[in-house]
This record gives C-alpha cells, sequence and structure tokens, in this order.
C-alpha cells in the first residue's frame, strides 16, 4: 500500500485557516471549548470544529434537535465536531452544548450518544469540569461523548467489536445531515475505507490518558464546514483509489445461507456459526408464507430440509412452524434480523418470492432496528428489486444472473441496481476467467459492485480477490479470511 499523500490532505485541512471567524462568537467558542480525554491508543482526533452560538430557542442546523436555553442562561454554544475517521467509517460528527450563564461560568451540557443526545452529569448529578471548562470522555473509536468511564465500559463488548473484528465494516457511511451532497457512496469506496480501516484496527486499554484540548482543532462557523466536508471525503476517497491497489482491497465475506457447511442452512446456528468464522454478512433465501410472512428457507418446499410435505405459498407461518418443529425450525425474517443485529452481521438476502405484504414486514423489521444500511436485496427476479428500489431509493441491490452472455451494465441499469453477481460457479471450472479485464472495466466504469459465490476452493478464492472482486460467498465464510 502507497502511502497517504498527507501533504496534500493537510494542505485541505488548513484550508479552514483562511475562512473569516464570526467575532465575538468565535471567542465565546474557543473561551468555552471542551476538554476531551481519549483512550490511550485511540488513533483518530478531532480535526475541526463547526460553532454555532444560540442567544434564544431555535433549532440546530447540524442536528436533529432544538436548542432550549434553560432558567439563567445567558447563551448556548454547539460545537459540530468533525473527525477524518470513525473506526468503523469514513468521517464522524459529534457534538457538545454547553450551557453559559451570565456570569461567563458552565451551567449545563449535553452532549450527541449514538445518533441521541444526553446530559452530561455523572451518577451524582455533578457536570464533569477542569478548570471551569467542561471535561469528558470519548468513547474508544466511535467518540460518543459520555460524562465518566462507567458509561462508556457498559458498552465494552461492542467497542471491542467495533475497533477489532468489525473495523470498517460500515465503510463510507453518509447519514440524512449529507444526503444528496456527499455522492460517492457506491460499492469501490465501500471496499477502499474497510481496507483502510481494517489496518487500523486496535484494542482498547480504556485508560483514558489521551488529553485532547479542542482549541486545538481547526474552529469555523458551521455553515463553512458544512460546506467544506463533502469535498474533505471526496479527497480521502481519491487518495485511497490511489494508494490501495484493486487486489489488496478488502473483500465482504458472506456466509452462503449461513456457515451451511457447518450447521443446518438459513437456521440461526447457521448465522451464529457464519459470526463465529469470521463472516461480514450472512446470505439467506428469502420466501413469503400464505399469511404474508418473509420467511428464511430456500426451497418452495418443505421436503428436502424437513422431510415434510408441503410448500410455503400455500401455508400459513403457523403451519409451517408445526410442521418443522421436530428438525430445524423455520425462521421469519424478522427473528433473523434480530439475530443478525445482534451479532453485528450484515444481510445478503437472496428474494425467491416475495409479496406486496411480505415487502412491507420486511422494511418494518429492518427499519425498526436501523438494519437497512447493513441490508443488500439480491434476485434473479429483477421485477423484485426494481419494486425494493422505489419503495425505498436507499436500499441496496444486487442483480443475480447465471448467463454468461449477458450485459451486466445493462441489466443492473434496467433495474438500477449497485451490485451485479454472476452465478457461473456451475458453469465453468474456473470461474474467475469469466470475469475478462473488459467486462470488469465496464462494471467498474459503471459504478458497479461485483459479488461472486458460493466458493470454497481456496484457489479459486485467491483468484476472485486478486480480481478486486466486492463479496464472494462461501458455505465455509473462515476460507474467506485472509492471511
Amino acid at each position: 500500500m502507497a502511502p497517504v499523500n498527507s501533504r496534500m490532505l493537510d494542505a485541505q485541512l488548513d484550508s479552514l485557516r483562511r475562512i473569516p471567524q464570526i467575532e465575538p462568537a468565535c471567542q465565546l467558542a474557543l473561551r468555552h471549548a471542551p476538554i476531551i480525554r481519549f483512550d490511550a491508543r485511540e488513533p483518530f482526533l478531532p480535526a475541526a470544529v463547526g460553532y454555532t452560538v444560540f442567544r434564544g430557542d431555535a433549532p440546530s442546523a447540524s442536528f436533529p434537535r432544538d436548542i432550549k436555553l434553560r432558567a439563567g442562561c445567558a447563551f448556548a454554544i454547539e460545537y459540530a465536531i468533525w473527525w477524518d475517521w470513525d473506526i468503523q467509517h469514513l468521517y464522524e460528527l459529534e457534538h457538545i452544548w454547553v450551557y453559559v450563564d451570565r456570569a461567563g461560568e458552565l451551567v449545563d451540557a449535553e452532549a450527541s450518544w449514538h445518533g441521541r443526545y444526553h446530559r452530561m452529569r455523572d451518577d451524582d448529578g455533578r457536570l464533569p469540569t477542569q478548570d471551569g471548562r467542561l471535561a469528558l470522555h470519548s468513547e474508544p473509536g466511535k467518540h460518543a461523548f459520555a460524562p465518566s468511564p462507567e458509561w462508556l465500559l457498559q458498552r465494552k463488548a461492542k467497542t471491542l467489536a467495533s475497533c477489532g473484528v468489525r473495523a470498517g465494516a460500515m465503510g463510507l457511511h453518509v447519514t440524512p445531515l449529507f444526503n444528496g451532497l456527499i455522492t460517492d457512496d457506491k460499492p469501490q469506496n465501500h471496499r477502499l475505507v474497510h481496507t483502510y480501516l481494517e489496518r487500523r484496527a486496535f484494542e482498547p486499554t480504556y485508560s483514558f490518558s489521551q488529553r485532547f484540548d479542542l482549541r486545538c482543532a481547526r474552529f469555523v462557523p458551521w455553515p463553512h464546514l458544512f460546506a467544506w466536508i463533502p469535498a474533505r471525503v471526496s479527497a480521502w476517497l481519491d487518495e485511497l483509489e490511489a494508494t490501495i491497489p484493486p487486489e489488496e482491497r478488502r473483500v465482504l465475506r458472506i456466509a452462503h445461507r449461513g456457515a451451511s457447511a457447518y450447521a443446518a442452512e438459513n437456521s440461526l446456528a447457521a448465522i451464529v456459526a457464519a459470526a463465529e468464522l469470521g463472516a461480514d454478512m450472512v446470505e439467506i433465501d428469502i420466501r413469503t408464507t400464505a399469511d404474508d410472512v418473509p420467511i428464511v428457507i430456500h426451497d418452495g418446499s418443505l421436503m428436502r430440509m424437513h422431510g415434510v410435505e408441503g410448500d410455503v405459498s400455500d401455508l400459513t407461518m403457523d403451519e409451517l412452524c408445526r410442521l418443522t418443529a421436530s428438525g430445524s425450525p423455520v425462521i421469519s425474517f424478522d427473528e433473523a434480523v434480530a439475530l443478525c443485529r445482534e451479532l453485528q452481521l450484515g444481510l445478503y438476502l437472496d428474494i425467491k418470492r416475495l409479496t406486496v405484504a411480505a415487502a412491507r414486514s420486511m422494511f418494518a423489521a429492518l427499519d425498526e432496528r436501523h438494519y437497512l444500511k447493513h441490508t443488500i436485496f439480491g434476485s434473479f427476479r429483477p421485477d423484485y428489486l426494481a419494486d425494493i428500489k422505489a419503495a425505498r431509493p436507499d436500499a441496496r441491490t444486487s442483480v443475480l444472473f447465471g448467463a454468461v452472455h449477458i450485459d451486466p451494465v445493462k441489466l443492473a441499469g434496467a433495474v438500477n441496481a449497485d451490485y451485479v453477481h454472476p452465478c457461473w460457479e456451475h458453469r465453468a471450472e474456473e470461474p474467475h476467467k469469466l470475469l475478462t479485464p473488459a467486462w470488469i472495466e465496464s462494471v467498474r466504469a459503471a459504478n458497479l459492485g461485483i459479488v461472486c459465490w458460493h466458493e470454497e476452493r481456496p484457489a479459486e478464492i485467491a483468484a476472485l480477490m486478486a480480481l478486486g472482486v466486492d463479496a464472494i460467498c462461501s458455505d465455509k465464510p473462515e476460507l474467506l479470511l485472509r492471511a
């Protein structure tokens, strides 16, 4: 991997110094700027701050909330704090709000916490301060704020996974604030970010010995920082594109029907095994019952997997549960989503049959758990994918096809898919040889990702990785781990 061009990126960051300040708002923001304590191994520190001073109640321009001045407060200061990196994704924007009285004393504070915000008072109700300034602790890698380490220790298991095996897993994470402004949300960029951050995985010490004075970051009025951010994201992506060759880019590891070499396919046990074996996502098959419940099963018949007569589409969910209770029971899509969220596994769906009512249930299950961004909808049925994109333009879709002599770009373009998925494992002894340079160049020029399956031969897996595909499915996901 070539070195990152820090000179170019530093010059872009230094350009913030030329932005005119708003006086005396800037002086107030600097005077009351918080102190932040980071983990001893924290690799990412704040780079810039967009400040806003509120002298009355008003909505925030950078966070989904209203600022309300409490009794005795003369003004509030909002610090929108920019990092280039969260350990799981490209760019981070966290917030701190301080409330100051007429004497210039800090009287209250709030800070962001995984999409929400909390008052920054410890268990005894005290504001954490140092020399009259707010002093907070930042979650390792993830940067959520807390008044004391105790809050952060309660999330330790999740944080360790985020900083370790799940480093980079979210790729380029475009938040609603930047929808339509950051337009680089394409499969190749997710892989670049994943590669960069996986190499920076670390194990937190929970010794918060790095003291960071927020005054060390570049301070600019929030509207100027907001305008600067999209170009900053693009600059980082351009740099990663130039310094990480295709054969080194992190390939998504997708467990085919779960880790189906070791547990019954499409079962809860197979999903658990996939997580234990290092998968990033699980591929599961989706069909719909007679009462429009989306369930996880490959075949339309129950005979092969469950040894009983009956077609899925003719039976209700209750009837399916009774018929399969003695073996590995059929699971609902809702159960699969809940387990994957618990295990921090993404979902790659192979949709076999889907009704409109079942599709609504699927979206409801994903929205309830904020899991749409961790899901890819795939199918051999382009009409299903077209309907999904029409209903949810933010959904990622993958078009599956078995024919070798087909134009993947035209097929994907017809339904606005994000990935193409050639299913050639049974059509060629060495399916990677069908992915010719011209084929790959055409797909990449259309900003499409490439998914391959299902492969259990180490030599073939290595050959696909050398081509720089975005994802590979396997019954044995441990084979997809790089040495």
